[in-house]
């Protein structure tokens, strides 16, 4: 059985109050209506993943969260603002057949690109905006084997898509 990862960026999240620092701002209504949108999704389309690896900032949490989902989370501080490479190096210690990641741009947009073995089609991947999940899935035993350019897409899809 192949490796699935869904890869996400947290859901929109609020500018409203300039004394929160970066790391404490909290999702937006309309980030929390993508949230919820987003659990939906996954349960419909049997999209279950075995571990969920989430940076520790509110907007992830709160958009994990909003998933609805009946696994806790791992919360990991290198996540926070990770690059590609970073992402890559956490993936790479996880033992689940299925994986949920949630991190932040522009690192996330980055490791997506790099972990597909043909463009994505969607004109909204380049830019990875809030909400955006890619599920790959890789033909590889264990996440230490995986390489660049070595996942096949299975799904993306973005809160607006799912909305309208």
């Amino acid at each position: 059985m192949p490796l699935r990862l869904i890869l996400m960026r947290h859901a929109k999240s609020s500018w409203g109050n300039a004394n929160l620092s970066d790391f404490d701002r909290p999702l937006n209504t309309r980030g929390y209506e993508s949230a919820a949108a987003l659990g939906i999704w996954l349960r419909q389309e049997i999209l279950s993943p075995k571990v969920a690896l989430v940076s520790p900032s509110l907007r992830t949490i709160q958009t994990f969260e909003g998933l609805q989902l009946s696994i806790e989370p791992k919360l990991i501080a290198g996540l926070y603002h990770a690059s590609s490479f970073q992402m890559m190096h956490i993936l790479s210690t996880a033992t689940a057949q299925s994986v949920l990641m949630i991190g932040h741009n522009p690192g996330i947009a980055d490791f997506a690109s790099s972990l597909v073995n043909r463009p994505v089609s969607h004109d909204r991947f380049r830019a990875y905006p809030t909400g955006a999940t890619l599920v790959v899935d890789f033909d590889r035993e264990k996440w230490s084997d995986i390489t660049p350019n070595s996942g096949e897409v299975f799904s993306f899809v973005t809160p607006r898509s799912l909305t309208s």
